[in-house]
């Protein structure tokens, strides 16, 4: 998997070494020698990671770091610190700076390209999910911007043989998160299925392979896309490395500082609430193309892509489908003589009756303005007309108070009818025969059901 990446140092030397390792491994390479540059660079070319020297003049890593974290263009661009420095004090003001990782130089070009690999690998999921919530709000679907989530009141699922080392990690944690110690590794992969914001797991567990367990809860759908954190041996290379390939999103290195395990674990349930974040305004977004937003009731397009099916099944052979058109008799008066917030309390009121009288299997639908459509499976033209009717008298056999309960009034509704007639049917077929029901039982009086022969 290649992709852009951005390489920030201001000793031209460092620029064009990394340059050169990445450019090798096709990855598309961006530099810039400053701070400023580094910013500007990274709203404009939105790469999918970022490698940061620490030690430059003007503006340092770690403030470059912040603002780009700050950044609601940005904040989701993975970004690693790299630096001559080795000191504890560093890597923890990095990681709270809001880095992602933290590397030593000169830098182990092993452990780079998988950290390489997993950062825009986690850049590239959250990446499709802004767009698909963007192109929401440019439909109208979606609105305002996301909001900054917070990283506090995780619940942490502690995965580890080690009584003494869980008990610390579950300690430290325990201040600002909820953990939950499990040694047991299909009992822990049971518990990831619940409510879990991140899972730690002892890469080097001497009772279980710890990445096995990093495999199994990968190919499991339910925590698929949780964070795992590994605590491992840092002399362990292969070990490590494996376990970045195997989907592990950080690494903790033994023996465990407390301040980098807060920090990492702060940073890693930020993502996990974020890309939930998004994922539900996604949810959101497809519920609001197919909903219509005055009623609750599924929309024109849904409707659409319901019927066809169904009628093509019975044109097969299949069980026989039928269709209501409902319309709310003089709605027009309604609005003109009330107001059109009172057509719209009408409007949702009816919309529950409806909901109310039909079958769990039937869908209602609003069509447009003041008609409605009932989509019925596997339902012959008499129980449709049956149903129908019953529809139409709870409708009129009780008034619709409006406008704060001010007015009482008295509303009916007429309903075409029709079912579909065999080989070579279709939905807009059908639709227009319940449509010419309904266009006669206009004509003939109003407030009444009528069939159209098929």
């Amino acid at each position: 998997m290649t992709a852009r990446i951005l390489v920030v140092d201001d000793i031209e030397a460092n620029v064009r070494l990394l340059q050169a390792k990445l450019a090798a491994e096709y990855y598309d390479v961006l530099t810039a020698s400053d701070g400023t540059t580094a910013l500007a660079m990274a709203a404009a070319d939105q790469p999918d990671l970022i490698l940061l020297d620490v030690m430059m003049p003007g503006l340092d890593g770690f403030e470059v770091c912040r603002r780009l974290k700050d950044d609601a263009a940005t904040r989701h661009i993975p970004v690693v610190l790299i630096t001559a420095l080795d000191g504890r004090e560093d890597r923890i003001t990095g990681l709270e700076a809001g880095a992602d990782d933290f590397l030593t130089k000169p830098v182990d070009d092993v452990i780079l390209f998988a950290r390489v690999k997993s950062l825009t690998r986690l850049k590239s999921v959250i990446e499709e999910l802004r767009k698909r919530e963007e192109s929401g709000r440019r439909l109208g679907l979606l609105e305002g911007a996301a909001a900054r989530v917070r990283a506090g009141g995780g619940r942490v699922l502690v995965v580890d043989d080690s009584p003494r080392q869980a008990e610390r990690i579950a300690g430290e944690l325990s201040g600002e998160h909820r953990p939950m110690i499990e040694p047991d590794p299909a009992k822990a992969l049971a518990a990831a299925r619940g409510p879990v914001d991140l899972i730690i797991v002892n890469a080097a567990s001497s009772a279980f392979d710890g990445l096995r367990f990093v495999a199994q809860a990968r190919s499991d759908a339910a925590s698929r896309s949780l964070p795992i954190l590994a605590v491992v041996d840092p002399h362990d290379k292969a070990r490590l490395v494996k376990a970045l390939d195997l989907g592990v999103n950080d690494i903790l290195a033994r023996p465990i500082d407390q301040q980098e395990l807060a920090a990492r674990s702060r940073t890693l349930i930020r993502h996990k609430r974020y890309t939930d974040f998004l994922r539900d305004r996604l949810d959101h977004s497809l519920e609001m193309a197919v909903t219509d937003p005055l009623t609750g009731l599924h929309n024109r397009r849904y409707m659409a892509g319901q019927l066809e099916p169904l009628v093509a099944h019975a044109a097969r052979g299949g069980a026989s489908a039928a269709v209501l058109v409902l319309d709310i008799d003089h709605f027009k008066a309604i609005n003109d003589t009330f107001g059109h917030d009172c057509g719209d309390e009408v409007l949702r009121e009816f919309a529950v009756r409806l909901a109310t009288n039909v079958r769990a299997v039937d869908l209602p639908c609003r069509f447009g303005g003041e008609e409605f459509v009932v989509i019925m499976p596997e339902t012959t033209v008499e129980d449709a007309r049956r149903i129908a009717e019953r529809i139409r008298g709870h409708v009129a056999g009780s008034p619709f108070r409006v406008l704060d309960g001010r007015e009482a009034l008295q509303v009916t509704i007429s309903i075409g009818v029709a079912a579909t007639s065999g080989v070579g049917d279709t939905g807009e077929a059908l639709l227009k025969r319940a449509d010419e029901a309904l266009y006669d039982a206009k004509q003939s009086g109003r407030n009444r059901v009528i069939a159209h022969a098929a």
